[in-house]
C-alpha cells in the first residue's frame, strides 16, 4: 500500500523532523509541508540534511561527498542507493558549500529552502545575512531563485509523504480477518494491540469470553486452552472462569504511544554499523513505542537496546500479574498528535470491543497535552476551548458506552503542567548539538517556533509569561475532565478523574536522587522517557488502591499451574 512503502522507505536522518514537526502525523496535509512559515518542514528538513553531512564530514576528515557516502552506508540496504543520489541532486556548489562549512541555516536560506530569517546554530562571523547575500547570486544561477520542492528529492520525497500519511488509519494495516487485531507486530499490529492467534476467523481474538471454554481453539488468544485429563474439564473452566478479567485500554496522544526517536540518531559522534538497524521498524511504529509504554508495555526492558532501553512497568502488566487468563488482552489506542476532537470524531472508533462477547477493561483516557500544544503563533487561540472539551470528552464517553461490556472503568486523566520542560531541558546540549556543544535545546525550541511547527509554543517557549498562560489553561480542561467523570451516568461503565501524574513522578524521582531532565526526552524535549514510564504505572496504581480499591482484582489464585502447564502462554 501506498502507506506501507511512505513508511518503510523514509529516511533516518530526517528523524528530527518526524520529532519537530510537531509530532503530529496525522495532523500534516501536503500543503503544509509548502506553506509553514519560513520554509516550515522543508527548511528544516534542509537544515538537519546539511548539519549531518557537514558533521559526518568534519569526524571523518573528508569532503562533503564522501560524508555523505559514509552515513549512507549505514543505513538499510534498501534505502542506501536512494541515499547516494542526494550528491547529485545536490550538485558540486552545493557540495562545495558544505566542504567550506558554510552554516546549515545559511546553505538553506541561500537556496530559498528556508524563506526567513530563522536559525539553529550560531551564525557565522560575518552575520547571517552577510554570509547569505554571498551566496545567494550562485543559487540564482542554480535556477533557485524560487524556493524548490525539496519534498520531491529522492528519499525526501518519501519523510514527505510519510508526514503526511502517519496515523490517518489507527487500525492494524495486516488484518485479513477484520476484526482490529493483528500477527504483524507494526504498522499498528501486535506491538499496539495484543497479538491475533488465528487471523483468519473474526471470532478469535484477545479479549473475549471463551468460545465453548476453549476446548478445543484457544479463542481468546490468552494460551490457555484443552482440557485437563485428570478432572475432565476445560482449563478454561478451571482456572479462570471464577476471575475477575479486566482488559487494558488507553485512549491518548503520542505520550501514551510513547513517542521516542532514538538520540544517537541525530548524534553524529555515536553513529556506528548497526545504529540505524531498527530505523524501517522505528517509521513502521510511528516512532512511537507502546510496548515499552506505561499503559500497555510487554516487552522486556532490554529487549529493543539500544534503541531503547530501561526499566518498564504498565498497567496491562500489573494486571496481568494479577491474572493471567487476561494475557495479550490490551489496545493502546493511542495517536501521535490527539486532541479531544480527533480522539471523538476518529480515534475512539478504532477500539474493537464486542460488549456481549468480551471481557470489562479498565481505559484510560490520556490526552495530557495536546489540547493547550500547538504551533501557530496566536497559540492561545487555538486551544481547545473548555466548552469544546466538555463536548468532546462527554461525547467519546458516550460512544465508549456503546462499545465496551459492563463492568468497565474508564479514568479521565488530567493535563500535565509542560512548564517543566522548558525548566529543565533549555539549557541542556541538544544531541544535533554534540559534536561542538553549540546545539542547546532552547535553541531547537525557537527553531521549530520559529517555522511555526513546534508541537508546543505555549510550553516550548523562553516567554515565561505565556508557559503559565499555558498551564492555566491546562488547569482549565482538567477541571473540565473532572466535571464530566464526577458526572457521567452510565449503567455500562464507571467514569473517575485521574490528576496527571508527571509532576508526582518528577518530585520522587528528584527525591530519590535522579535528575528531573532524565525523564523528559532528549531530542524532542517533550514527551516522557522510557524511565518515566514504570513511574506513572506506580502512581497510576497507588491512585486506584488509595480511591478505588474495589476495582483492584484479587490475584488468580491459580497463576502458578497456568504457567508450569502453559509456560509464556504462546508469548506475544
Amino acid at each position: 500500500s501506498k502507506m506501507a512503502v511512505s513508511k518503510a522507505a523514509a529516511l533516518v536522518l530526517l528523524s528530527l523532523v518526524a520529532a519537530s514537526s510537531s509530532f503530529k502525523f496525522m495532523e500534516f496535509k501536503p500543503t503544509a509541508l509548502k506553506d509553514n512559515v519560513n520554509g516550515g518542514s522543508p527548511c528544516a528538513v534542509c537544515t538537519i540534511v546539511i548539519a549531518l553531512i557537514e558533521q559526518t564530514a568534519e569526524i571523518h576528515d573528508v569532503n562533503a561527498s564522501q560524508g555523505l557516502a559514509k552515513i549512507c552506508e549505514l543505513l538499510p540496504a534498501n534505502i542506501s542507493k536512494d541515499c547516494t543520489k542526494l550528491v547529485d541532486l545536490l550538485g558540486p556548489k552545493v557540495i562545495a558549500w558544505i566542504d567550506e562549512r558554510e552554516t546549515p541555516d545559511v546553505v538553506c536560506k541561500a537556496l530559498n529552502i528556508c524563506t526567513g530569517t530563522c536559525s539553529l546554530f550560531p551564525p557565522p562571523k560575518e552575520g547571517f545575512a552577510k554570509a547569505v547575500a554571498r551566496l545567494q547570486p550562485t543559487s540564482f544561477k542554480l535556477g533557485l531563485a524560487a524556493p524548490p520542492d525539496i519534498c520531491s528529492w529522492p528519499i525526501i520525497s518519501r519523510i514527505c509523504e510519510a508526514i503526511n500519511n502517519f496515523g490517518d488509519l489507527h487500525l492494524p494495516l495486516d488484518d485479513i480477518d477484520n476484526d482490529g487485531f493483528s500477527p504483524i507486530h507494526t504498522l499498528r499490529g501486535a506491538d499496539w494491540r495484543g497479538k491475533d492467534c488465528d487471523d483468519s476467523d473474526i471470532n478469535i481474538r484477545p479479549g473475549r469470553k471463551a468460545m465453548d471454554a476453549d476446548i478445543n481453539v484457544d479463542s481468546n488468544c490468552n494460551g490457555i486452552y484443552g482440557v485437563d485429563p485428570t478432572t475432565n474439564k476445560p482449563y478454561e473452566e478451571l482456572f479462570c472462569q471464577d476471575t475477575q478479567q479486566y482488559g487494558v485500554v488507553v485512549l491518548g496522544d503520542s505520550a501514551s504511544a510513547h513517542f521516542h526517536v532514538q538520540p544517537q540518531y541525530l548524534n553524529t559522534t555515536a553513529w556506528q554499523k548497526g545504529t540505524f538497524d531498527r530505523i524501517l521498524f522505528s517509521l513502521e511504529n510511528e516512532f512511537d513505542w507502546p510496548m515499552m509504554s506505561a499503559s500497555t508495555a510487554f516487552a522486556g526492558p532490554n529487549d529493543f537496546a539500544p534503541d531503547i532501553e530501561g526499566p518498564n512497568n504498565s498497567t496491562y502488566k500489573v494486571m496481568l500479574n494479577r491474572n493471567l487468563c487476561m494475557h495479550r488482552d490490551f489496545q493502546n489506542i493511542a495517536v501521535n498528535g490527539a486532541r479531544a476532537g480527533a480522539m471523538n470524531d476518529t480515534i475512539v472508533k478504532s477500539l474493537r470491543r464486542n460488549p456481549e462477547q468480551d471481557q470489562p477493561v479498565i481505559a484510560v483516557y490520556a490526552l495530557i497535552g495536546n489540547d493547550v500544544c500547538n504551533g501557530h503563533p496566536d497559540t492561545i487561540a487555538h486551544m481547545t476551548t473548555p466548552e469544546e472539551m466538555e463536548a468532546a470528552s462527554h461525547d467519546t464517553l458516550v460512544q465508549l458506552e456503546k462499545t465496551l461490556p459492563k463492568g468497565s472503568h474508564v479514568f479521565l486523566m488530567g493535563l500535565a503542567d509542560g512548564r517543566v520542560l522548558y525548566d529543565t531541558m533549555a539549557d541542556r546540549v541538544h544531541p544535533l548539538g554534540a559534536l561542538h556543544n553549540d546545539v542547546l535545546t532552547k535553541d531547537v525550541y525557537a527553531f521549530l517556533n520559529c517555522l511555526s511547527i513546534s508541537p508546543c509554543r505555549g510550553w516550548m517557549n523562553k516567554n515565561e509569561t505565556l508557559r503559565n498562560l499555558t498551564t492555566d489553561h491546562a488547569v482549565l480542561l482538567s477541571n473540565v475532565l473532572e466535571r464530566v467523570a464526577n458526572n457521567f451516568n452510565s449503567s455500562v461503565f464507571t467514569a473517575h478523574y485521574f490528576p496527571n501524574p508527571f509532576a508526582p513522578a518528577i518530585a520522587r524521582w528528584v527525591a530519590n536522587g535522579g535528575k528531573a531532565w532524565q525523564l523528559i526526552e532528549p531530542v524532542d524535549g517533550f514527551h516522557p522517557s522510557q524511565l518515566a514510564q514504570p513511574l506513572v504505572t506506580d502512581l497510576f496504581w497507588e491512585f486506584i488502591q488509595a480511591n478505588h480499591s474495589d476495582i483492584m482484582p484479587p490475584v488468580n489464585p491459580h497463576n502458578d499451574a497456568i504457567a508450569k502447564m502453559f509456560g509464556d502462554q504462546g508469548g506475544y
